[in-house]
């Protein structure tokens, strides 16, 4: 098995690397950062962490960052090493989220998502649920018809023997605040991903927006996204208002 497997205790004791700074706004109070160059992992998970602890603490808002990372694998607390062959030698990460192993690299947008529950709700399952809507309805503004596999995770297009994964989640939930969020394959190196069993399920392929003839710039995926993130915000917080 190649690459060596960081635990979180090894990236907080390494020194942050230096990267472009993201692009920041505000939309309705959290902030949105969007970062163009790649994001080492270690940068990124050392964020989230000191984030969440501040927008538990109220000293710092809510936060959404896409961003793309190097190419790399990440493991999950339920991540089975028999599902790693790694012949490439890509670095291997410890994440501390929920599910298995998963690929980032370029050509990927990943959803970093940092929301305080506790004020919507304290209801996992629904905020998962609902962020899985907000990527299909993100892909729908692309001209993509996705959908969720009952007993699969993840965001799923085509049917049949062309149905393939084209998106990723894997939430950790801290305090009542979210850490991790999502991946959407947008023209990823798609022969990375067989270097894992992603997320546990090999019975069916991966895809991209690519691969399916959507050659578009990260920056139209972004608008997708940035154009649906308000009515996940509203649905959000409408069923926590709901009996």
């Amino acid at each position: 098995m190649g690459g060596g497997l960081a635990t979180r205790n090894d990236l907080a004791a390494r020194p942050p690397e230096r990267h472009v700074a993201p692009r920041m706004e505000r939309i309705d109070g959290i902030e949105w950062r969007v970062s163009e160059a790649p994001v080492p992992y270690a940068d990124a998970l050392a964020f989230m962490e000191e984030r969440a602890a501040a927008v538990r603490s109220g000293t710092a808002p809510e936060c959404v960052w896409l961003l793309e990372h190097p190419p790399l694998f990440t493991a999950g607390t339920s991540a089975d090493p028999a599902e790693l062959s790694n012949p490439l030698g890509l670095p291997v990460f410890e994440a501390g989220r929920g599910g298995r192993y998963t690929y980032h690299g370029p050509g990927q947008r990943v959803g970093y998502v940092v929301l305080d529950l506790e004020r919507r709700g304290k209801d996992i399952r629904r905020f998962v649920h609902h962020l899985e809507g907000w990527m299909i309805d993100a892909l729908a503004g692309l001209g993509v018809s996705a959908h969720r596999a009952p007993g699969r995770i993840g965001i799923w297009v085509g049917d049949g023997p062309a149905e393939a994964k084209i998106g990723a989640l894997g939430v950790r939930v801290k305090h009542w605040v979210t850490l991790h969020g999502f991946a959407v394959n947008v023209a990823p190196d798609l022969g990375h991903f067989s270097g894992i069993v992603p997320c546990g399920i090999s019975e069916f392929g991966v895809t991209s927006l690519a691969e399916l003839g959507k050659q578009m710039p990260m920056t139209r995926v972004d608008a997708a996204l940035k154009q649906s993130f308000r009515r996940f915000l509203n649905d959000l917080e409408r069923a926590c208002k709901d009996p």
